[in-house]
């Protein structure tokens, strides 16, 4: 009997960011169990360098003009970075956008 496999976490992403993600609108992460928002934000854009950067600053606070939520809740609401996502859930990436 082979062992199930891992359950996956889906960050979704704003088409503004697809072409930094190679054209993806959606990423995908495994995840044996409960990870947190950093934890998957690291893994899903780790062979997206550009996207990273957009998302997070150089310390790898998350940019003032992005937004996360999880299960419809934004994350700076809850515990940050260190929200607890489990398999299953969608992470949506939101970028706000200025205008004048």
């Amino acid at each position: 009997m082979s062992p199930a496999p891992a359950a996956e976490i889906s960050v979704v992403l704003p088409s503004v960011l697809h072409p930094l993600a190679g054209g993806q609108s959606m990423l995908t992460a495994p995840a044996d169990g409960e990870v947190t928002v950093e934890w998957l934000l690291d893994t899903v854009t780790g062979e997206y360098p550009a996207l990273s950067r957009r998302l997070r600053d150089e310390t790898g606070a998350i940019r003032r003009y992005v937004n996360i939520y999880v299960n419809g809740n934004e994350i700076r609401r809850l515990q940050g970075l260190a929200t607890r996502v489990a398999p299953g859930q969608e992470v949506l990436v939101i970028q706000s956008v200025a205008g004048g």
